[in-house]
């Protein structure tokens, strides 16, 4: 028989019972009870000391890795033996799970992390976070997360702003991931283009003029995703040519649109970078902007990485154009620091972010607006139930400003140029490209290299970084080679830093030449 009488400290439980426990008037922490409130402060504070010596811990280190078996048989040997009840929360267990949670990742504070596109978030970001996980507000709809809902349209309004969208009624919403926001984009396009498809599918009356879209040979792999899920054939995805800065190129673009039209393919949408993930290049917006909007073509930009930029007085020149875009991608767990994943997904005419998902589902949806529901985004979102992402931004932003997020980036955009610098004057490595952003690829070739496979030592290079465990650099295809890649994302790097990665490519390179004996 179930007991009504409960304590608001929480309750030991099986099938059958609720044991209530036996001080209700004196209450103590019930660590058997893994919903007892009363033990929350004294694990958060236990968790809290962990991670302040993990953010200080900047000193230069990379990937450790650890044989997947072997990390399997730890995480095992942590857990509790199975019983009817929940065991008794040891502190002891908590932490030694928590410590190989830290061990094994990629230390993104450290002085060595040069190798992705996430950095350590600010940490007001992260506890924001922390917070939400515990409140638990689905943010889809108004009255289950108020407050998200509120400053996502403040911090829409400011970026609205900032791309020169004060007249056209425009929108945002987030999603999880650059990924989703892409193929959210594209279905827009897609429907704002096919109107008819969401229901009839495609026919031959769509089929007339085959629906393509054209993005960039260097454009990132959930573009061509999302055109695979809409049903758009690989030989209906439009690739456009790049000139030596990476960036598409303008002649060639117009000459390959043309040719699709006399191929029957209809171009209903245009993908531009602003921070291509392979180099960071940005596309000249401007220019495709121009060619969009003659055509007709609706103009997506996918900002994932260097979208962000339009925050920095100093840098936002980099996106002029951007006011053209019909629909633009911004990672904020990229370059605005926050944790992973947030993503903000702008459209410069509401009306066009209604047409993705054409749907009605009574048990969500209202028929007729209200001044609440008027908030929701469920129905212009793929996802329901959705984490209040906007926090982890809106919160840093209110409480330190913008500059918190332009700084830091001006300051990573200024060590890449630096990095840059460094490579030039050097006489054993070689720049790809002068980056346009924080993410930078280079080659090391010393002059003694005679008759070397450049794509297996460089990659053998990169894999030999990885192993070493004191540096974590990423690697890249151009041209056909593998190169090196870095992607400064930890303001505590200093251009001494990447000195020391050169050094240690130096000596890594020179071993494996004698190794092969490709050198004179």
């Amino acid at each position: 028989m179930l007991t009504k009488n409960l304590t608001p400290t929480g309750q030991i439980y099986d099938d059958y019972t609720l044991i209530q426990e036996k001080n209700t008037d004196n209450l103590q922490p019930n660590k058997q009870d893994p919903f007892n409130p009363y033990i929350f402060k004294e694990t958060t504070n236990l968790i809290s000391d962990l991670l302040e010596k993990h953010l200080l811990q900047t000193d230069t280190r990379g990937l450790k890795l650890t044989d997947p078996s072997v990390l399997t048989e730890r995480a095992k040997e942590m857990m509790v033996a199975e019983s009817n009840y929940p065991a008794s929360l040891d502190e002891n267990r908590l932490l030694s799970i928590l410590k190989l949670y830290l061990e094994t990742g990629i230390p993104v504070q450290s002085k060595g992390y040069m190798g992705r596109q996430f950095s350590s978030p600010i940490p007001l970001s992260g506890i924001t976070d922390f917070v939400s996980s515990i409140i638990n507000q689905p943010s889809s709809f108004y009255e289950a997360a108020q407050l998200p809902n509120v400053v996502e349209k403040i911090i829409a309004n400011k970026f609205f702003k900032l791309f020169g969208w004060n007249n056209n009624s425009p929108e945002m919403i987030t999603t999880s991931g650059g990924s989703l926001a892409n193929m959210t984009a594209i279905l827009a396009a897609r429907n704002n283009a096919y109107p008819d498809v969401w229901k009839e599918g495609y026919n031959k009356k769509s089929e007339l003029l085959k629906p393509a879209i054209a993005v960039s040979e260097t454009a990132h792999y959930s573009i061509t995703r999302a055109a695979g899920i809409l049903g758009i054939g690989e030989n209906q995805i439009i690739k456009l040519e790049t000139n030596d800065k990476y960036q598409i190129d303008i002649t060639k673009a117009i000459i390959t649109l043309n040719q699709a039209k006399a191929k029957g393919l209809n171009v209903f949408c245009l993908v531009a970078s602003a921070g291509s993930t392979s180099v960071g290049a940005i596309d000249n917006l401007d220019e495709l902007g121009a060619i969009a909007k003659k055509r007709d073509i609706w103009f997506h930009i996918d900002g994932a990485h260097g979208g962000a930029i339009i925050l920095s007085d100093k840098l936002k020149d980099k996106l002029k154009g951007i006011d053209q875009a019909d629909s633009i991608v911004i990672d904020a767990h990229k370059t605005l620091f926050v944790p992973g994943t947030c993503t903000l997904l702008f459209y410069k005419n509401k009306l066009k972010a209604k047409q993705a998902f054409q749907q009605q589902a009574s048990y969500v949806f209202e028929k007729d607006e209200d001044i609440y529901t008027a908030y929701d985004s469920a129905d212009k979102n793929f996802e329901c139930t959705k984490r209040p992402m906007i926090m982890n931004l809106w919160v840093p932003w209110a409480v330190y400003g913008k500059s918190v997020f332009s700084r830091k980036l001006e300051y990573l955009f200024k060590l890449t140029q630096l990095a840059y610098n460094t490579i030039n004057i050097s006489n054993d490595f070689v720049a790809h490209h002068q980056p346009e952003t924080n993410i930078f690829c280079f080659s090391y070739k010393p002059k003694n290299i005679i008759d070397i496979d450049t794509y297996d030592f460089q990659l053998a290079i990169r894999d030999v970084i990885k192993q070493d465990g004191r540096f974590f650099i990423s690697k890249v295809m151009l041209e056909n080679k593998t190169v090196l890649r870095v992607v400064f994302m930890n303001h505590n790097l200093k251009i001494s830093d990447f000195e020391k990665l050169l050094d240690a490519i130096r000596l890594i390179g020179q071993k494996l030449l004698e190794s092969k004996k490709h050198y004179n």
